[in-house]
């Protein structure tokens, strides 16, 4: 057994757990990570990255198969199509495997130890970890706790056979000929989308009355046309019961007691993500609960001293960009900054077709608050470069205190309107007035001008609707 000893452990090399590492590092704090898999944790490895690339290209195949049957911009047409899934897949993988070393490098340049295996703690400052070398013990002076999230799995549907988490989605050999998805949440109805696109018929079964039913209902108007336009059938308050029969139908049981039986080669299980908050020795430290997750302080510090943590496992939202602000922050903390969370914006993207960005609040939580509100809507419809991409689908939303005009959230719905995300988020941040954001001159022709439109609008005189 060998022991290593450091300033800093982190345990988890995800999104949250590197960035802290790397931060960790480049301040000269001795640290160490562990991981049983590659860096970059699920995000990288089986998540936002990939799930990202297969969308992009089921986007260009179904571009090509639009253009082929004669459905694209006027004046272009195209051969039919091929699609060697396989292929693309490699390419995906290629992807990861690039970021992958890329994070390896860095953690490597910030003087990173990485250490391969099962991390399992003995106490509050010891942790064992085995790999396929063998058993090591690591002795830390703090310990970040950066685990992340797993699936969530249906009892009535365990994970297995045509039965598959989007783990396995995205590692399929080919788009199934028939997919069913149970859960209509973002990771749902992208993948949903995606398949779609690549030529599966596709189904989702959603619990609540609408699919995306953490967005309001104006935003996923314009994602489910599309969804319908792909062809995809939509099933709303109706609950999975299980497979069924010798070909393993799905069982969907309607808020009525009807039951219908879906054919599907494959059943992919998107009903959310927990926090891991088992399997690295839980047990033997005294860590506080907030519901699923870690309970922390300002600091992400747990109820043991020295001991943090970061990202999914420690509370909503699980979002890999909010794991990254909190390991940096940590990093400098445990090196003697006196910092504390105080991020009023964490942007959240819905990568289907339209997008969906949002921050800060939306209209109806502004007015649970209490809120007298200005609410500003620019359609797409109304802008240029919109019309010019051939998606005028969508619209940009601001939502404004009524008395002094701050920016309290933001709102857009529309075709590669993620890349407006970092301008909605920097707006909050920066508590702008709607004067600012009006006031600043947005280029033409381009969808940001929308956000600008949309400020006209909340202060009364819009220009171009």
């Amino acid at each position: 057994m060998t022991d290593i000893s450091c300033q800093l452990l982190v345990i988890g090399a995800g999104p949250g757990g590197y960035v802290a590492a790397i931060r960790a590092g480049q301040l000269g704090l001795d640290t160490v990570i562990v991981d049983d898999r590659k860096p970059g944790g699920t995000c990288l490895n089986i998540g936002c990255i990939p799930s990202k690339a297969l969308i992009h290209a089921a986007d260009e195949y179904f571009l090509l198969r639009e253009a082929a049957r004669g459905a694209a911009i006027p004046g272009i047409r195209a051969a039919e199509p091929g699609l060697d899934w396989g292929e693309v897949v490699d390419w995906k993988d290629g992807i990861v495997n690039r970021l992958n070393n890329g994070v390896t490098g860095l953690l490597k340049r910030a003087k990173v130890k990485l250490v391969s295996g099962r991390a399992r703690f003995l106490d509050g400052k010891t942790v064992e970890v085995t790999g396929e070398t063998g058993t090591q013990r690591i002795a830390a002076e703090n310990v970040v706790i950066a685990t992340g999230s797993v699936p969530v799995e249906l009892p009535s549907l365990p994970f297995g056979g045509k039965v598959i988490s989007s783990a396995e989605a995205l590692s399929l050999d080919a788009p199934p000929e028939r997919l069913v998805v149970v859960g209509g949440g973002y990771i749902g109805v992208e993948l949903g989308t995606a398949f779609a696109k690549a030529g599966s018929t596709v189904t989702i079964v959603e619990a609540t009355a609408q699919i995306l039913p953490l967005y309001d209902a104006e935003l996923v108007r314009p994602v489910r046309a599309r969804l319908e336009a792909l062809g995809v059938e939509i099933l709303t308050e109706a609950k999975a019961m299980g497979l069924a029969g010798e070909g393993g139908d799905l069982v969907v049981e309607g808020v009525d007691g009807s039951e219908r039986r879906l054919a599907a080669d494959r059943v992919l299980v998107t009903v959310g993500r927990r926090p891991l908050t088992d399997g690295w020795g839980r047990e033997e430290l005294v860590l506080e609960m907030d519901g699923p997750f870690l309970r922390v302080d300002e600091q992400r510090r747990t109820a043991m001293r020295g001991v943090y943590a970061i990202g999914d496992v420690c509370g909503e939202p699980m979002l890999a960009h909010k794991a990254m602000a909190e390991g940096e922050m940590v990093a400098e903390i445990v090196a003697g900054a006196r910092l504390g969370w105080d991020k009023r914006a964490i942007p959240a993207i819905c990568f289907t077709d339209p997008e969906i960005v949002t921050v800060g609040l939306s209209p109806d939580e502004a007015k649970r608050q209490g809120h007298e509100t200005k609410i500003g809507l620019f359609p797409f419809q109304a802008n240029g470069r919109a019309m010019t991409l051939a998606r005028d689908d969508g619209f940009v939303r601001v939502v404004a205190r009524a008395d002094n005009h701050l920016v309290l959230g933001i709102q857009a719905v529309g075709a590669g309107i993620s890349e407006l995300s970092a301008a909605f988020a920097l707006a909050l941040e920066m508590g702008a007035c709607l004067e600012d954001i009006a006031g600043t001159i947005h280029a033409h022709p381009t969808q940001g001008e929308g956000f600008q439109e949309a400020a006209f609008k909340a202060l009364g005189h819009a220009i171009h609707i």
